[in-house]
């Protein structure tokens, strides 16, 4: 628990209201009650605001004026407060140093590191101080890992390829599958291209369950400082990642793509091999990227839902739209003569 001046005292914002009030957790403004703290993160829920139970709220500045006597702290963006002060509540879980009996590990580790059951470490590989690895994970042979970072149960590592010091990794991502590489033959059949590069992944990044990001052809996969992967995404060979990018679930970027830093993909975005967007890009949510994006701001190639019927009417119309442009164009290369124009 934490009083609203211990907040105000480690996070900043300004504190309006019972300095002494003590808060328990972080709630939203619906299920908040005595003891929790609430935050209005958008206008729309304003009308929330007056009938929630929360002890106090997190508010934006314009807002303040709304809260009517109830202990606040006003800060310029109280989604990111709200997010800091529920780390306080919900710290990191820390190492609890030590190595499964049933863990196969060859490799030394550090007396700080945790190791679950059924893990299995192969050799050369290094670890850092601090770090977490969860049950059932597979950390190959040469793998490098950073210090402090976590890996949930059941996550695989294949060989030689580095992960930097505070990331997190979920449930069931593997780094380092091989890439799909493959060569046709005049009879169709396909060779196998051996993939040889590694994936490196830098400080601070957190990859989400399920997630795949593939080894180098013969290049690495990088992915940048910073970068916040969700769950169900992937990555394949030769891709790099600008530092501090997002990428929402269950998008694919197609192999050698390089984007950029700080950008954000939505959910379900496809992006096609070998091309090249600029930093600071925004994609909206079930876009395909077909070429290079070389200037930053928000693109978006996806059609907004709507009725059935609606769509079948539209669809018919875009079918003849070919056609329909070829009459346009022909009417506007018709001659009128002078006394057409003027039949007076």
């Amino acid at each position: 628990m934490f009083r609203l001046d211990e907040l105000v005292a480690r996070l900043g914002g300004e504190l309006s209201g019972d300095a002494a009030i003590t808060v328990r957790r972080v709630a939203t403004l619906d299920q908040a009650g005595d003891g929790d703290l609430a935050f209005v993160a958008n206008r729309k829920y304003l009308s929330r605001l007056q009938g929630s139970a929360a002890s106090a709220v997190i508010v934006a500045p314009d807002v303040r004026p709304l809260v009517e006597g109830r202990p606040c702290i006003v800060t310029g963006d109280p989604y990111l407060y709200f997010a800091r002060v529920a780390q306080l509540f919900h710290p990191a879980p820390v190492a609890r140093p030590g190595i499964h009996p049933l863990a196969a590990v060859v490799s030394r580790v550090p007396a700080s590191v945790e190791i679950g059951p059924g893990a299995s470490i192969d050799e050369d590989v290094v670890i850092g101080e601090d770090v977490i690895v969860g049950a059932g994970c597979h950390i190959g042979r040469g793998v490098r890992i950073g210090r402090g970072t976590r890996l949930a149960p059941r996550v695989t590592i294949q060989h030689g390829c580095i992960v930097g010091e505070d990331c997190i990794i979920h449930s069931g991502a593997v780094i380092g599958a091989d890439g799909f590489g493959f060569a046709r033959e005049k009879g169709g059949g396909w060779v196998k291209i051996p993939q040889v590069g590694r994936v490196v992944i830098g400080n601070d990044v957190e990859i989400g369950a399920n997630t795949t990001i593939d080894r180098g052809a013969l290049d690495d996969t990088v992915i940048g400082d910073g970068c916040k992967l969700d769950n169900l995404i992937q990555i394949a060979h030769n891709v790099r990642i600008g530092e501090r990018t997002a990428i929402a679930g269950c998008v694919g970027v197609a192999g050698s793509t390089t984007i950029g830093a700080r950008c954000m993909i939505g959910g379900q975005a496809g992006i096609i091999g070998h091309l090249s967007i600029c930093d600071d890009v925004v994609v909206s949510a079930g876009t395909l990227v077909s070429k290079s994006i070389t200037r930053p701001g928000v693109y978006t190639a996806s059609l907004p839902v709507q009725p059935h019927a609606e769509w079948i009417r539209n669809f018919a119309h875009l079918r003849h739209l070919d056609a329909l442009v070829g009459r346009v164009r022909s009417l506007e290369n018709q001659q009128v003569g002078p006394d057409d124009r003027n039949p007076g």
